[in-house]
């Protein structure tokens, strides 16, 4: 007989996002070290760049918590007062590169908002961060000037996880979830899902759900039947 599986409440993890809370692995150490450069930075402006929850928005959360920065989607640009948010002398904007994926009226308003930012913000001695998924000179950014300034912009780039890294990645994914997993969870983890931040997230979350609807422990067992059921394994 098959055991009836609990209703589970897709609630929010809470994610740990202090400067400690960052592992730091070669494939990301040169990144941190020029967002640590901070105010120093040689045009007064950085673009943090990498793939999908690779950790540029816990390195904002890190950066904004030290600078007193402000931090704002690039997508929501058009529903903000620039001038004001230019005042606080140093702002992140993040997943610049969805710009693109946006209605062209839309996107159209906040890339003109995004190149005010930009002229305010450093014309004032301030300083800007920026991120998104590739470098700024692969955004598909219609608006020229604006194309321009961000293709100046000096680049900081998370890479894809060595083993190290994606380890630790994993432990913190399943903390933020107060749940504590074994070292043979996370081998046998990393020997079978794909190598990149998104799938271990993914991945993590998928493992949450079954292990509260079957009301049973993570173990290499239950994420086994998950991903053989997923056709993963």
């Amino acid at each position: 007989m098959n055991t009836p599986e609990q209703l589970v409440l897709d609630l929010p993890s809470r994610a740990a996002l202090g400067r400690d809370d960052f592992f730091v692995s070669p494939t990301n150490a040169l990144a941190l070290q020029a967002l640590d450069r901070w105010p120093g930075w040689a045009t007064g402006k950085l673009a943090l760049c990498g793939p999908a929850a690779s950790g540029k928005s816990h390195l904002v959360q890190v950066w904004a918590a030290r600078s007193g920065g402000a931090v704002v989607d690039a997508e929501n640009l058009a529903q903000q007062d620039i001038a004001a948010l230019a005042e606080t002398g140093s702002v992140a904007v993040e997943d610049v590169h969805h710009l693109a994926m946006l209605p062209d009226a839309r996107r159209e308003q906040c890339e003109e908002a995004l190149f005010h930012l930009h002229n305010r913000v450093l014309g004032a001695g301030g300083t800007l961060l920026v991120t998104g998924e590739g470098a700024p000179s692969r955004w598909d950014i219609k608006l020229p000037d604006l194309a321009s300034r961000l293709g100046a912009t000096e680049v900081a780039t998370l890479e894809a996880p060595d083993d190290a890294l994606l380890s630790a990645v994993l432990v913190k994914l399943f903390a933020d979830r107060q749940l504590e997993v074994s070292p043979d969870l996370i081998q046998y983890l990393l020997s079978r899902i794909d190598r990149s931040f998104a799938s271990a997230k993914a991945t993590v979350a998928t493992l949450d759900r079954a292990g509260l609807s079957r009301k049973r422990a993570i173990t290499p067992r239950l994420a086994g039947e998950v991903l053989r059921a997923q056709g993963t394994v």
